[in-house]
């Protein structure tokens, strides 16, 4: 539930970064998407932190979570805590912030038979309790979902940049301020 806390704040605060003028975060879909970076720095963490820690979930956790028909659970972790670093950092990159959503948004789908898993046969996470199926699958539709918004709006994002860019480079203001003339030489 953390994670999500995380995202929310980062969002929020890079929103209001934005709202003050830090152009990279003046949109909410590029404020989502430093959010879910965050995050992700956050997850993909717990992949590589060695069993016993008790200060946040572990490896072992992680572990646990994999349902059984999933050969090589150990490298799966692993492996896909390398994802969400590489995820979180394609994010962050304007230019690969497309594909980098729905990359991301099809591992969160593949991961959510770990969700099911560990809800269905209680695996106790981070030490506690295990989170409840009624929990884990909105959230995880809702990471799924974000990251497709993210990945849809970059795409749109870029296209609208490109076409204002040269709009602005190939304009000037009439005496009066007001209009605007394209040049064509």
């Amino acid at each position: 539930m953390s994670v999500f806390v995380v995202l929310v704040v980062v969002l929020l605060g890079a929103r209001l970064l934005g709202a003050l003028g830090v152009r990279r975060l003046a949109s909410w879909p590029d404020s989502t998407a430093y959010g879910l970076a965050a995050m992700l720095v956050l997850t993909a963490g717990s992949h590589f932190v060695p069993g016993g820690t008790t200060t946040m979930p572990d490896h072992a956790d992680l572990v646990a979570m994999v349902p059984p028909f999933v050969p090589f659970a150990d490298v799966v972790v692993y492996a896909t805590g390398v994802l969400e670093l590489a995820g979180a950092v394609g994010l962050v990159v304007a230019a690969t912030r497309r594909a980098v959503g729905a990359g991301l948004a099809a591992l969160f789908v593949l991961l959510s038979p770990a969700n099911v898993y560990a809800a269905v046969a209680d695996v106790p996470f981070d030490g506690g309790e295990a989170t409840p199926l009624w929990l884990r699958l909105p959230l995880q539709a809702a990471l799924v979902a974000l990251a497709l918004w993210v990945a849809r709006r970059a795409g749109r994002a870029a296209v609208g940049d490109v076409a204002d860019s040269g709009e602005r480079e190939n304009t000037t203001e009439s005496g009066s301020g007001l209009d605007r003339i394209a040049h064509r030489g």
